[in-house]
């Protein structure tokens, strides 16, 4: 299957909470779109991988996606060597997205930044003609970041106002990672009670910067490039 957009993203719910407004806009306008995580989260303080697992395909369903495979790496303890490289390689060249959508550059989160530059290397080395994984060699067109946890000024933002509360239902999907006043796990950063009010503040301020209700930003790694300056609002 081919895709027009494979988004990849060191834990669940990185992609939901960076940029599914964006995912869930593209998909609704007839595009394929696809996710890869590269590990289970089995680190997180909350939930187990088998629990994050249930709420990735709830989420999955949710938004449409064509596709979403876990890749089963160690979290928090995956590197950017070569044979992680190859398996990202082996996906980007099955699927072959014309976009790629990768975790921010760098974050409060290691795992974050690494899986950032892993993605960027496969990328890369997807194009290569010698690296023979039996497969059409493939390069995306294009390689764009989310924003996480760390603010960071966006090369560009991407209207998601009409989105923006299924984004948030997607969300909380992943049931055991948010408040609940019912559970007994340990609390984190983003189990507090106002956590969804820091999702909608960052997409309101970045819609209000760009004059729309809400909106997502990305890192380019390419520098754009449009046909006529119209094509910027």
């Amino acid at each position: 299957m081919k895709l027009d957009i494979l988004a990849f993203g060191a834990h669940p719910d990185d992609i939901e909470l960076g940029c599914g407004g964006t995912i869930i806009k593209h998909i609704d306008k007839g595009h394929k779109v696809g996710i890869i995580d590269l590990t289970s989260g089995d680190l997180g303080t909350r939930g187990t991988p088998e629990i994050r697992l249930q709420e990735a395909e709830a989420a999955s369903d949710l938004m449409g996606l064509s596709l979403r495979e876990n890749l089963n790496f160690s979290d928090g303890f995956f590197t950017n060597d070569n044979e992680h490289k190859i398996q990202l390689v082996k996906v980007i060249r099955k699927y072959q997205p014309d976009i790629v959508i990768a975790n921010a550059p760098s974050d409060r989160h290691p795992d974050h930044g690494r899986a950032s530059q892993l993605t960027i290397d496969a990328c890369f080395l997807s194009g290569l003609e010698k690296i023979d994984t039996q497969q059409d060699v493939w390069r995306p067109k294009a390689i764009y970041h989310y924003i996480q946890f760390n603010n960071i000024i966006p090369d560009f933002v991407v209207d998601i106002s009409e989105y923006f509360d299924k984004k948030i239902e997607v969300i909380k999907q992943y049931k055991s990672q948010f408040y609940d006043p019912n559970s007994n796990e340990t609390d984190t950063v983003i189990s507090s009670k106002d956590f969804f009010d820091s999702i909608e503040y960052r997409a309101k301020d970045l819609g209000r910067q760009t004059f729309c209700k809400y909106a997502e930003g990305f890192i380019s790694h390419q520098l754009p490039k449009v046909n006529l300056l119209n094509d910027l609002k």
